[in-house]
């Protein structure tokens, strides 16, 4: 069994996962748009051209996401991407990388469990948490 974050947007899904595949080091490996599917002829014109379904693939990582329809959109709440890494130097670059234009909710530093944790929101909306519990 294995699960996969699935992550919703309202209109910015596209630029989301561009900017997690460079942050994470990944492939997105599927990219499907509204006008691409069957339901395409449903969908409003403005809808057309954002994302129906996206997979990233990162190592171990899979990370889903989509683009809501504005009235069904709801921003994350009670859930957070816990991203643990294996060197301090790895930490701080992905740590610096999502906190560009985000807000950081806890700086990156030693804690008593790990050798470097924070948390921040990206600018995607989408809350992490950045764990490196040994440097390698």
């Amino acid at each position: 069994m294995q699960l996969h974050p699935y992550l919703n947007f309202n209109g910015t899904c596209d630029a989301a996962f561009k900017f997690y595949e460079k942050v994470l080091g990944g492939k997105i490996t599927l990219n499907l748009r509204f006008g691409e599917t069957p339901m395409a002829e449903n969908i409003a014109p403005a809808l057309q051209d954002q994302i129906a379904h996206v997979r990233l693939e990162s190592g171990s990582i899979v990370l889903l996401g989509s683009d809501c329809p504005p009235e069904h959109f709801e921003k994350a709440q009670g859930t957070v991407l816990s991203l643990n890494v294996d060197s301090i130097a790895e930490a701080e670059r992905v740590f610096n990388a999502l906190k560009e234009n985000g807000t950081i909710k806890m700086p990156l530093e030693k804690t008593f469990w790990a050798i470097r944790f924070g948390m921040l929101t990206d600018q995607f909306g989408t809350p992490w948490m950045i764990n490196c519990e040994k440097d390698n």
